[in-house]
């Protein structure tokens, strides 16, 4: 599918922020540095991203069906979700890479980010 070169100005707007504050998220967070408000506040920005995501077309519904699944797990990882809670559609198959031990700084993608233009 092809999307369109340039977005509504308050989703390009809104995306820039997210991935603003999803480096600095990565940068901050560590192993001993989340708390459980923290994990379910990062867990429902996911789900929403997902929900907004999937309004793409069918496929990228299909493409996105198996995130809930595999935060609902993280959830009952953590001990905030009982195990006989309403599933959620869709299986996680694929494990997450763990995250190494130190990482390098993030620099973010910067206000205003349009992306990488290639001509046609």
């Amino acid at each position: 599918m092809r999307l369109p070169n340039r977005a509504a100005p308050a989703v390009d707007s809104l995306a820039a922020d997210i991935a603003d504050a999803s480096c600095a998220l990565a940068d901050t967070a560590g192993p001993r540095t989340w708390s459980i408000s923290a994990v379910e506040d990062t867990v429902e920005a996911i789900g929403m991203l997902v929900t907004a995501l999937s309004t793409i077309d069918p496929a990228a519904a299909r493409i996105l069906a198996t995130i809930p699944a595999a935060t609902t797990a993280l959830l009952r990882h953590i001990g905030t979700q009982a195990p006989d809670d309403e599933p959620t559609t869709g299986t996680a198959t694929v494990p997450l890479p763990i995250s190494r031990a130190t990482r390098t700084r993030r620099r973010g993608l910067g206000h205003g980010y349009q992306g990488i233009h290639i001509p046609e």
